[in-house]
């Protein structure tokens, strides 16, 4: 999930409403941050968590290897995503958390998709371990970080991941079906939550106009 950060001041090129910094087409770096830092790349991690949840619940009776196709791709995704956001951030000591949890990300989506491992007991292992990790820092992201925008919604989001991860864990589906429905509930409701992050950073965006706003912070 990514939230978005407040508007402390920081150096280097000014944003555009938009949230891309311009200036950013020559070192690869500020590209990336110019791109992760916009309010429609927060829209596509939104879709990227809520599609495969809304496609899970409405076709609940997909084999085992269909879930772990459709958990395992969200799951690269969502990493490759989170790799570009970690580049909006200028503060370097900032970077190696969140890159840290982009690479679990992906690493997580190609054990879903290793055969071996497209089990009921692995896929709920896997998802139940990102989720909590993901949740667990986004909170302490929400509590450390002095003028965090949207600092209820941001806690709201890493609550309802920690829950997800811990349901998941705690209460391990029995069958395919049952970790589908599972699954897919806890996307949509995270896809949600991601997407009302998103309008937020839009609005912060656009109150900010040309003054100085800080890119958003990947959740890590």
């Amino acid at each position: 999930m990514t939230v978005p950060r407040g508007s402390a001041a920081r150096s280097g090129p000014e944003p555009v409403p938009d949230g891309r910094a311009p200036g950013a087409a020559g070192d690869p770096a500020d590209v990336l941050a110019g791109l992760g830092s916009s309010w429609t790349w927060i829209l596509t991690s939104a879709l990227a968590t809520l599609i495969p949840g809304i496609i899970l619940l409405a076709w609940p009776g997909g084999t085992l290897h269909v879930l772990a196709v459709v958990i395992g791709l969200y799951l690269l995704v969502v990493g490759v995503l989170r790799f570009v956001t970690t580049f909006s951030r200028r503060e370097h000591g900032e970077r190696l958390p969140r890159l840290l949890v982009s690479v679990l990300f992906v690493l997580a989506g190609v054990l879903c998709l290793r055969h071996p491992l497209q089990t009921v007991a692995a896929l709920s292992l896997i998802v139940g371990i990102v989720w909590l990790v993901s949740g667990m820092l986004t909170a302490y992201t929400a509590l450390a970080v002095k003028g965090l925008a949207h600092r209820g919604l941001v806690l709201g989001a890493a609550a309802l991941g920690i829950v997800a991860g811990i349901v998941v864990l705690a209460l391990p589906a029995q069958s395919a079906l049952a970790l589908t429905r599972l699954l897919g509930l806890w996307l949509v409701l995270l896809g949600l939550v991601e997407l009302g992050v998103a309008f937020a950073w839009r609005s912060a965006l656009r109150k900010a106009g040309a003054g100085h706003l800080p890119g958003p912070t990947a959740t890590v």
